[in-house]
């Protein structure tokens, strides 16, 4: 697709401004009214009325190609919902109303509302399964690191790109049983490990910037849906990242299958998840080391969000007070 195409499409434009901000706050602040309240289903369902709603607001005819989960699981915001005014731009939509909803349910850092908004047909239509993952930042040759790797190859060939030796390199994985041996194939190359509970949206982020998080390479098995909104931003800040679906069932290959996935063994690279023009945000539930969480004071909620677009490259860090509470107490 043509710059000149993307170019010349200024309603889509104005969304992926303002417009999408928009979204992800009124979802963060709807989860943050339940953070710390225990209730992981009631904090998520929380935030994905309030983006539905939101979102449907939008001179849009959008379709969620990545949702929360097939029609059968997900009463909203399931996959092949149509969302929007159904006047205006096609696109498809990427949505996690409530990435970490352990975080936000435990109060703990690092909830996030996020999702991606791309031209119609350009996002990786995926079912809600595992993904293997591995994502670095901008400034390498392709295929430095590769997820048919072994995992001590991929430290050392990312030390070498970098001019360090692999005692500098440090690589960002889920803490779960699944991963010990990655861990330790990891460890055993030399690199160090930081652990992180929930989040690999922020977490692919996080290897984007490595002089500012001291995270070079994000590694591991995670949620599939996080895995393209996550490809969605790095294609807007720059990087690299490989994922595969993990389909080890029949029903889960006959699953995608049906939403066009016909190799179940297909490494996606970033621009096979995320093509053309795109959009990213994320509004803080929780403060973490990515965004400051939502703060309720007597008059006024004050969010924090992160949007960022490929076609341009540009991040924009919005710092907003919404005194209009009673509208998110709606939420």
């Amino acid at each position: 697709m043509s710059s000149r195409t993307i170019d010349s499409l200024p309603t889509l434009e104005r969304i992926l401004s303002l417009e999408i901000a928009r979204v992800t706050e009124r979802a963060a602040v709807a989860a943050a009214r339940l953070r710390g309240r225990g209730n992981e289903k009631a904090a998520d369902q929380a935030a994905v009325d309030a983006m539905r709603r939101e979102l449907n607001k939008l001179p849009i005819d959008g379709t969620v190609v990545i949702g929360e989960g097939e029609r059968d699981e997900a009463p909203m915001l399931f996959i092949g919902e149509n969302v929007g005014s159904k006047h205006g731009s096609k696109v498809d939509i990427a949505v996690d109303p409530l990435e970490g909803t352990t975080l936000c349910a435990k109060n703990m850092p690092g909830a996030i509302a996020t999702m991606a908004m791309a031209q119609g047909g350009t996002l990786l239509n995926a079912p809600d399964v595992y993904m293997e993952k591995i994502a670095i930042g901008p400034g390498f040759a392709p295929g430095i690191v590769d997820l048919d790797a072994p995992a001590d190859e991929n430290i050392r060939a990312l030390a070498k790109a970098k001019g360090v030796k692999p005692d500098q390199i440090t690589a960002l994985i889920l803490d779960r049983p699944r991963h010990a041996d990655l861990i330790a194939a990891v460890r055993k190359a030399g690199a160090a490990v930081a652990l992180i509970t929930d989040g690999d949206v922020a977490g692919v982020i996080h290897a984007a910037d490595p002089e500012v998080t001291g995270i070079d390479v994000y590694m591991g098995i995670g949620g599939a849906p996080e895995g393209v909104l996550a490809a969605a931003a790095l294609r807007c800040i720059g990087g690299q990242m490989q994922g595969r679906l993990v389909l080890d069932t029949d029903e889960k290959r006959e699953r995608a299958q049906r939403m066009g996935i016909l190799d179940p063994r297909k490494k996606y690279a970033m621009g096979d998840m995320v093509r053309g023009d795109c959009v990213f945000a994320a509004t803080g539930v929780t403060s973490g080391s990515l965004l400051e969480g939502v703060r309720f004071k007597q008059d006024a909620v004050d969010t924090e969000t992160v949007v960022m677009r490929s076609a341009t490259g540009t991040v924009r860090w919005i710092r907003a007070e919404h005194r209009h509470i009673d509208k998110f107490q709606l939420d």
